[in-house]
């Protein structure tokens, strides 16, 4: 932490003296925190909070310990066995731009490795060139949301002061934002493609200002598709500025950003920050009841869970991720410490997987880690997409968790024993970065089994 309060202080251009004085403490403590000789402790966080307007986040060991677990999961795929724990962590604790910039580097490689094997094996068949994988700027965007854990102020208090303004209402806002869209920007909103199924949610015409909905959908997320168009016609300025600041200049990038902003305020839109929180509070974060009060689907309701964190009214620090049948991740945020492995894929023993044989069933479980951390998950399937026979829908489950120590604020942790040693079931985070040699149900050798070889 002495090394982060450092990078502070020459941030803002004081010499520890004047930097000592501003929080009303001796320049000599300074220096011993500084130096980790002595702990930040509570008051002083909430001091520097208050003088400089920093989220005291950006001490916490949680982000630490998700940020070694990066590195760990980068050396294991490189086959760095010489690099040991201790030293990764001394070089997350004291440099941890460094740290980062390696996870950069590496996310960067294997875009570039599977371009070349793209590329390969175009070459060895003479079929046409595919479209090269879009994983590392993927990455790169969830990256961003994890290191503001999931929370963008910016768009929030906006969507929030939105929807005071225009008196929307909880589980009711389609109509105040189709009205909204007529007055302010000449847009007409149509439910239903010309009477002709589609899989498209939304369909915007420029030309004739017209937003045609999908007849599948439900007003909630009607309600959503109409935020994003906001999102578009009103919050552009900003979400450029965010673009900017985050450091996304590739066009690609750039893109995938933009939709990641966008979907982040629609959602806030519809589910505003206070109004949501306070209901999650009074609702025992049950997940199924919430959704309903605001007209939403399960995983709109369980995204929303895990952007709650606003600096002086947080709520839980929930992860959220989204599979699909054949294991393959494509949402994951986490507004905690959870580290969602980047090479080792998932463990078949979650219980997000489970949900495809339950479905319509909130499952629970508590999950205990190779590092001794457990948590507590929910889990359950959703579809998603048109309906009616042969239309096409998509089959996901969603799991929603938080650390153990919060689980007593759940309704769905009722008939657990929390304080149980036992009572975890044993995961990983994917064979290849697991280290459960005993696993039943390992699938494939551990690259950190060569590590452990090596200092044997």
């Amino acid at each position: 932490m002495g090394v982060r309060l450092t990078r502070l202080r020459k941030e803002r251009g004081l010499n520890q003296l004047v930097f000592a004085k501003t929080l009303g403490i001796s320049p000599s403590y300074l220096n011993q925190l500084e130096h980790n000789q002595r702990p930040l402790t509570v008051p002083l966080l909430l001091r520097i909070n208050e003088q400089f307007g920093v989220d005291v986040q950006m001490f916490s060991e949680n982000d630490e310990a998700a940020l070694i677990a990066d590195v760990r999961d980068v050396f294991a795929e490189a086959g760095a066995d010489a690099v040991s724990p201790v030293e990764i962590r001394a070089l997350v604790s004291n440099m941890p731009a460094v740290a980062r910039a390696i996870i950069d580097l590496h996310r960067r490689g294997r875009a570039s490795a599977e371009r070349a094997d793209t590329v390969l094996a175009a070459l060895g068949d003479g079929q046409k060139l595919p479209s090269f994988s879009l994983l590392g700027l993927h990455e790169e965007v969830r990256d961003y949301f994890n290191r503001r854990h999931n929370h963008v102020a910016e768009l929030d208090d906006a969507a929030e002061a939105m929807f005071r303004e225009s008196g929307f209402a909880a589980g009711d806002a389609a109509p105040r934002l189709a009205q909204r869209l007529s007055e302010r920007h000449g847009v007409r909103v149509m439910v239903g493609h010309s009477g002709e199924p589609t899989p498209d949610k939304l369909r915007y015409e420029a030309r004739t200002k017209t937003l045609h909905l999908a007849d599948f959908l439900r007003p909630g997320q009607q309600a959503f598709q109409m935020a994003l168009l906001l999102a578009r016609l009103e919050m552009g300025a900003t979400i450029d500025a965010l673009i900017r600041d985050g450091g996304f200049v590739e066009g690609e990038s750039s893109r995938l950003a933009r939709i990641g902003f966008s979907n982040y305020f629609a959602g806030a839109l519809v589910m505003p920050y206070t109004a949501f929180l306070q209901s999650a509070e009074e609702l025992a974060y049950d997940v199924e009841l919430l959704a309903s009060r605001f007209g939403v689907g399960f995983e709109a309701a369980c995204h929303r869970l895990s952007t709650l964190q606003r600096p002086g009214a947080p709520g839980l620090p929930f992860f959220f991720v989204r599979v699909d049948r054949a294991g393959n991740v494509s949402k994951r945020h986490s507004a905690a410490d959870f580290h969602f492995s980047r090479v080792g894929g998932t463990c078949p023993l979650w219980i997000v997987y489970e949900a495809f044989s339950q479905p319509d069933r909130v499952l629970s479980q508590i999950a205990g880690m190779p590092d001794g951390r457990n948590y507590f998950w929910i889990a359950r399937r959703v579809v998603s997409g048109a309906v009616g026979h042969g239309r096409p829908q998509k089959t996901f489950a969603v799991g929603l968790g938080c650390d153990l120590r919060h689980a007593h604020r759940l309704v769905y942790s009722r008939g657990f024993n929390l304080a149980a040693p036992d009572a975890a079931t044993r995961i990983g985070l994917g064979c290849k970065v697991c280290d459960r040699q005993d696993c039943v149900q390992r699938a494939a050798p551990s690259l950190l089994e060569r590590r452990s070889q090596a200092e044997g």
